[in-house]
């Protein structure tokens, strides 16, 4: 992991096109902003955490009648 230090206003380049900059600091707070392509997927790491958690346990709860029914279907 590379740790840099950055005033308010500084910036870091990642790649050719994505830019995070420092917009302000207050009472321990870092507010940053991020310039990149829309193609790139940018999520907090808590939201992806609570998705993961969230798909892990949808898939446990698997009703067996509509597998069957699926399972038909697949079959014809």
């Amino acid at each position: 992991m590379l740790v840099l230090a950055r005033k308010e206003g500084e910036s870091i380049v990642i790649g050719d096109n994505i830019i995070i900059k420092v917009i302000s600091i207050e009472k321990g707070v870092i507010k940053f902003g991020i310039d990149a392509p829309k193609s790139i997927p940018i999520m907090r790491s808590e939201l992806l955490e609570d998705v993961k958690e969230s798909n892990i346990a949808a898939s446990k709860e698997v009703d067996s009648s509509i597998l069957s029914k699926l399972s038909q279907l697949i079959s014809k």
